[in-house]
């Protein structure tokens, strides 16, 4: 065979034993291929199915809470339930920017909202990832409306309550507000916001690429919001106009900046005002500079209410058995207490001597609650400890001073200092009996003094006379689960009787009415400069507290008058006149009839 021939043929072999070896190779890339796509496949639809699903399902379905209408909140008036904070229905622009067209949301910008947004477009659409974002806030039905009919795809309108106040400033420390992320704060609105609150309810539901809602899909689920509850204060609304109108008058009048008012029925513990002044439009919360105006003075900030504990001191040892109000003491004008001397504010020869208890409580002098104290420890000549812990007991767990009371508000606790430690204990409980070195809220020094006289009974203050609800007010089960209403009888009748009796004659003012029982007792505090008392005298708290009834009726009514300014001196003779142009304006309100006797 030709050589030329064999060359050929070798050529010829190796060539074909090339493309044998190339297509081996490509058979097995392709098996290689088909491998992988097949184990990808595998890990995808069996391994990796319920993560896919969940994917797929991300990309299809809607979920949104159901925001639920917060209760609103209502005072009395003659008789009715009136709104004194309600709900108005806003909506908001929300998009996804990835299904949301940029150009459209400016046109409803441009067109709708101009002055609603709450966000720069540009910066929404800048941001990567973001699927959920709030353009506009607070936009009235009707621009809502308009916004619906456009027509234009992937922007939705969800429906909010925005919080109105009618009444303006009308018992602002009390109720409160609702702040910018729909929390309530300070007075009813923080204290009670789980109540008000509710609870959010749940969308889930199948939508088409345009995030359009279908009605289709096992996987669709709705549980309803339940709405807060509706809250109805045993607040008068016209008692409380008029108690904040007159306490703004007696500001102007005097020197005095500030002004706490509270009102109670002593037979069962129901606020029916409680006004701090000076006060603030709810609605407009953030435009407040001065955070300490929204705290309500009458439940939030302990103080020293000077004489008007008194009442406690003297209540204590005559249910004790161990006074009258005909017993007598000497008052020489002084005490000398752990080297301490301890002086009556009121200093005149005609006092110096033998006076009753009576006496004592009328000139209010610090030396005869002081001899209170000594006869509850068994000696008439010497502070004790039996007598300290006595005091301690009526003032802490029978009267319930220096703890909260149970109101259905924020509250401080206060402090009484315990009767077994610390230095100077005996000179400590000597002025504590007449209100020095303690620490006592308005509602707990008005709760108290609501047991002495009205037969003994101590009841837990209240603002919540119910829940309202197709237009009938039903009893609020689950608050007084956390605040149970308690009725306890601390003092006997005796007692209440002679401690009415005093408090009767240590009255001789002008605010007193014919056929009417009114009976008080005031108080004048130092402040406290640099941990010791300002003994120049020159700022001053001054309070008074007392009841009204027609003649021969038990008490229904007590109020208690707080008066002071910064750097200002004020006495409890203005915080007397404000307790009595509040009692002549409440019995002209009422309509009450003067009694027989």
């Amino acid at each position: 065979m030709p050589r030329n021939s064999i060359k050929k043929d070798n050529l010829k072999n190796n060539n074909s034993n090339v493309l044998k070896h190339r297509i081996k190779l490509l058979k097995a890339t392709v098996f290689a291929c088909v491998a992988i796509i097949l184990v990808r496949l595998f890990f995808i639809q069996i391994i990796e199915h319920g993560s896919w699903v969940a994917k797929a399902d991300e990309q299809h379905t809607i979920l949104e809470t159901i925001t639920p209408k917060r209760g609103e909140i209502y005072m009395m008036d003659k008789g009715e339930p009136v709104t004194v904070v309600l709900n108005q229905t806003t909506y908001e622009v929300v998009i996804d920017p990835t299904v949301t067209k940029k150009e459209d949301i400016e046109k409803v910008a441009n067109d709708y909202v101009k002055d609603y947004l709450v966000n720069d477009i540009d910066e929404v659409y800048n941001q990567t990832g973001l699927r959920y974002s709030i353009i506009a806030k607070n936009i009235p039905r009707n621009i809502a409306e308009q916004i619906a009919d456009s027509g234009i795809p992937a922007i939705w309108l969800k429906k909010i309550n925005q919080r109105v106040y009618p009444e303006n400033e009308l018992g602002s420390s009390l109720l409160g507000f609702m702040n910018s992320d729909g929390i309530g704060q300070y007075g009813v609105e923080g204290s009670l916001n789980d109540v008000l609150t509710g609870k959010e309810g749940l969308i889930k539901t199948t939508a088409d690429v345009n995030k359009v809602a279908l009605s289709i899909g096992n996987d669709n689920v709705k549980i309803p919001a339940e709405d807060g509850k509706n809250i109805v204060l045993s607040i008068d609304r016209g008692l409380e106009r008029g108690v904040e109108e007159i306490s703004s008058e007696i500001i102007e009048s005097s020197a005095a900046t500030n002004a706490a008012v509270l009102i109670m029925n002593p037979r069962n513990g129901q606020v029916l005002a409680m006004s701090s002044l000076p006060n603030y439009n709810p609605a407009r919360y953030s435009q407040i500079e001065d955070a300490s105006i929204y705290l309500n003075q009458t439940t939030d900030v302990p103080y020293e209410p000077a004489s008007i504990c008194k009442n406690f001191a003297f209540s204590a040892a005559i249910n004790e058995g161990v006074m009258t109000s005909d017993t007598t003491y000497f008052n020489q004008g002084y005490e000398i207490v752990d080297d301490w001397k301890i002086d009556n504010a009121e200093q005149r020869s005609s006092l110096y001597g033998t006076l009753t208890m009576k006496d004592a409580l009328y000139w209010s002098l610090n030396t005869g609650s002081i001899y209170a104290l000594k006869l509850l420890g068994g000696n008439p000549n010497s502070i004790n400890q039996q007598g300290r812990e006595k005091l301690y007991d009526y003032y802490h767990n029978k009267f319930r001073l220096g703890q909260i009371t149970g109101i259905e508000l924020f509250e401080a606790e206060g402090m009484i200092p315990d009767p077994n430690e610390g230095w100077g204990r005996d000179s400590t409980y000597a002025n504590m009996t007449f209100g020095q070195n303690v620490g006592l809220t308005m509602v707990q020094t008005a709760s108290a003094f609501s047991a002495v006289v009205n037969g003994g009974t101590w009841y837990t203050p209240t603002v919540v006379k119910g829940y309202y609800q197709d237009g009938k007010i039903t009893n609020p089960d689950d608050i007084r689960e956390k605040n149970p209403l308690i009725e306890d009888k601390i003092l006997s009748d005796e007692t209440s009787a002679m401690m009415r009796d005093m408090l009767i004659n240590n009255r001789s003012y002008k605010g007193d009415r014919p056929g009417f029982s009114i009976g008080g007792k005031s108080g004048t505090a130092q402040v406290i400069r640099n941990g010791a008392y300002d003994d120049s005298f020159s700022e001053l708290v001054g309070s008074y507290i007392g009841f009204i009834a027609p003649s021969g009726e038990m008490p229904e009514y007590i109020i208690m008058t707080k008066m002071w300014g910064e750097g200002q001196s004020i006495g409890s003779g203005e915080a007397m006149n404000l307790f009595d142009a509040l009692s002549g304006f409440l019995i002209d309100y009422y309509k009450i009839k003067p009694g027989a006797a």
